[in-house]
């Protein structure tokens, strides 16, 4: 009998077993898996977060007063006595009142315009007797305006068409504040 049969060889035959992954190799690759899923959630997240305060801050920019004359009236002794800030957006004049001046019952306190040798023109009377107060005034009435002034006046101040019938409290120059 005569049985051909091949060889038997010297190397080991592969097995199926010696094929399969580490289970540690199987365990690193689903870690790196679930870091890459929570580093891609959170860099979404701070997107979101980013884009949000993003519009929060462009929201607020609109709301901010853009203050474009500022004006720092000193008394006769060269002390400040009133601050003066220009708002064109709301229209309004914001006054406020650094020194303890207050008219009498009989008084008003005037607010002026000067526009070099031009006559003093009245933006308003004063009528609040608080620290602050606004008064309603036109960016149109501040051009070409150089100093604004406040007068005391009799109770409701003088008439239209007249300029100050007493000397000035509070006098100071108006600056154009760049944006």
């Amino acid at each position: 009998m005569t049985d051909t049969q091949p060889p038997a060889s010297t190397e080991p035959i592969a097995s199926p077993a010696s094929r399969r992954v580490s289970p540690w190799w199987r365990a690193l690759a689903i870690f790196l898996l679930l870091v890459l899923l929570v580093g891609w959630a959170a860099s979404s997240s701070m997107m979101t977060q980013l884009q949000a305060q993003i519009q929060h801050a462009q929201a607020r920019l609109t709301e901010v007063p853009q203050i474009r004359q500022v004006a720092v009236l000193l008394d006769d002794q060269q002390k400040p006595a009133m601050l003066a800030t220009h708002n064109p957006k709301d229209g309004a004049l914001l006054l406020q009142r650094l020194n303890d001046v207050k008219e009498g019952r009989e008084d008003s306190m005037q607010l002026w315009a000067i526009a070099g040798d031009a006559a003093p023109r009245s933006l308003g009377v004063i009528e609040s007797k608080y620290k602050t107060l606004q008064m309603p005034v036109k960016e149109a009435d501040l051009q070409g305006v150089t100093e604004l002034a406040v007068s005391a006046e009799n109770k409701g101040g003088v008439p239209a068409g007249t300029g100050p019938s007493l000397p000035w409290l509070f006098k100071g120059w108006l600056v154009q504040k760049s944006i």
